[in-house]
């Protein structure tokens, strides 16, 4: 499990960057290919990582492979979403213009995406448990969720706490 610490520090890393990727990137070099580079090999990475963990036979592989990338497909559209959020609270936060009805917003936002993930989740677990038996469709969610867990960990200890 050392290799999936490793990848959820950089993972962490990625997440957070959006906003210092926009503000830094060189004018010949746009931050949309620097990320996307970062995230093709992260993606990579993770994936290593659960086919390490997951140990599938080959109907059980062949069967759960799609559902993985589409799976990580509707993931990658909440984490720019919560991207999206964290870098408009950062703006707020850095101008120092926070306001009670932006902050307001701003936890509707992030509830939004909460809700949206573990909608995701629910949705997934049924489609896996056609292709896998319940452990291993327990075992990639409990994969899945000590990563996110972590990264969301990092995360927060990224962002500073509002103030007035």
């Amino acid at each position: 499990m050392k290799i999936l610490r490793i990848i959820v520090l950089v993972l962490a890393a990625a997440a957070a960057m959006p906003s210092l990727a926009q503000s830094k990137a060189p004018a010949d070099k746009p931050a949309v290919d620097t990320m996307q580079i970062l995230r093709e090999k992260l993606k990579a990475d993770k994936k290593l990582v659960v086919a390490t963990n997951m140990v599938l036979t080959p109907a059980e592989a062949k069967g759960f492979w799609p559902l993985y990338e589409e799976y990580q497909k509707e993931l990658q559209q909440i984490n720019d979403r919560l991207a999206t959020v964290l870098v408009a609270y950062s703006k707020e936060y850095t101008a120092n213009s926070l306001t009670d009805d932006k902050a307001s917003a701003l936890l509707d936002r992030y509830f939004a995406i909460e809700e949206a993930e573990l909608k995701l989740k629910r949705a997934f677990v049924p489609r896996l448990a056609k292709v896998l038996p319940g452990i291993k469709v327990a075992r990639y969610m409990q994969i899945e969720n000590k990563i996110r867990a972590i990264v969301k960990y990092e995360l927060a200890g990224e962002v500073p706490l509002a103030t007035q």
